[in-house]
């Protein structure tokens, strides 16, 4: 459960989960089932072929019977575009009518003759939109809606905050790496990176994993990095984090290399020193500290920009309350 809360802390997320709900009570409940669309007093010309032939014999057989050729120019045209086409289609045998009568109503719709008068046929006004049924069933969902999604908001934002207007540290997190300073390498007498990033760890992001794609100048993808929660100390809310791994994977390599940074507790900790060796060589977080892995292609430089180590009930320096590193990426020149 607290993972999903945690995935929808995400407004991406969210916004996702928001418009399929919506549209799971929008297309099937209201649109199709207590409210669906009802189309009426559509014209003749938006009729099925084969149903603009029967309106067009009805027309015909109306005329032949009443001797209005008014009425029969009036429907006729609401056939639209096609409606000379409808008409060379009839043949004599077409809903029992013989040659002769085709031809009447043809010189009638189609031929030369005097100027009709003008019609002094009513227009029938569109009827209105019934009232919808089923009123009272649409607002009550409608307000279940609404009082589903405060619910939401409230369990999804206010209650997490614990009553406080605090960001969560996602966001905080966000913060701190789009204002930390970035190392300017040209300054330095250096080649620019072809890629630069800044991420940071703040406690209670027990889902931290951030990962970046490395492309070339160009737009040619070379690779990825990031860095991820490699272990924990204690128990209990929020997760303590003792280790992060720093990776890069190179497309042109066969493996991902990894090193893993870890508290000064955890580096003199020989049990958890000797668990964490095996994703990678250990390396002692300290201020500044820059830490460099290569692949057959790639060089990436992780700097350890911001750092605080936690303790208080826990051993002291043992886990991480916030970590900043800035990783540069540069492609690998031959020896």
């Amino acid at each position: 459960m607290d993972k999903i809360r945690e995935q929808l802390r995400n407004p991406i997320i969210t916004a996702a989960v928001g418009l399929v709900v919506g549209l799971i009570i929008g297309l099937p409940i209201l649109g199709w089932a207590i409210w669906p669309v009802k189309w009426v007093d559509a014209e003749p010309k938006f009729l099925r072929e084969d149903l603009k032939q029967d309106y067009l014999c009805m027309t015909i057989d109306s005329f032949l019977v009443r001797q209005d050729p008014v009425s029969a120019k009036t429907r006729f045209d609401l056939l639209g575009e096609d409606a000379s086409s409808q008409l060379d289609a009839f043949k004599p045998g077409t809903c029992n009518l013989n040659e002769a009568e085709i031809n009447a109503f043809r010189a009638i719709v189609l031929g030369p003759s005097v100027p009709l008068p003008v019609t002094t046929v009513t227009p029938v006004e569109a009827e209105k939109p019934a009232a919808p049924k089923n009123v009272g069933l649409v607002v009550g969902l409608c307000l279940v809606t609404l009082l589903v999604g405060a619910g939401l908001v409230y369990l999804l934002v206010f209650r997490n905050r614990g009553g406080s207007s605090a960001e969560s540290p996602v966001a905080v997190a966000h913060d701190i790496s789009r204002q930390a300073p970035r190392t300017d390498f040209s300054a330095q007498g250096q080649e620019a990176p072809i890629s630069q990033f800044m991420t940071t760890y703040m406690i209670g992001d027990d889902l931290y994993d951030d990962s970046f794609s490395i492309d070339s100048p160009t737009g040619e993808f070379l690779g990825e990095c990031g860095v991820g929660i490699s272990d924990m100390i204690g128990v209990g809310d929020p997760k303590k984090v003792t280790a992060f791994e720093v990776w890069l994977f190179d497309k042109n390599d066969i493996q991902t290399i990894t090193k893993v940074v870890m508290s000064p507790h955890a580096m003199n900790d020989s049990a958890i020193r000797a668990r964490l060796e095996s994703k990678g060589e250990p390396i002692e977080v300290e201020a500044d500290k820059r830490i460099v892995l290569e692949t057959a292609t790639l060089v990436l430089e992780a700097r350890v920009v911001d750092l605080n180590l936690g303790g208080g009930a826990l051993p002291e320096n043992s886990y991480f309350d916030r970590l900043t590193l800035e990783l540069a990426v540069w492609p690998k020149t031959s020896a």
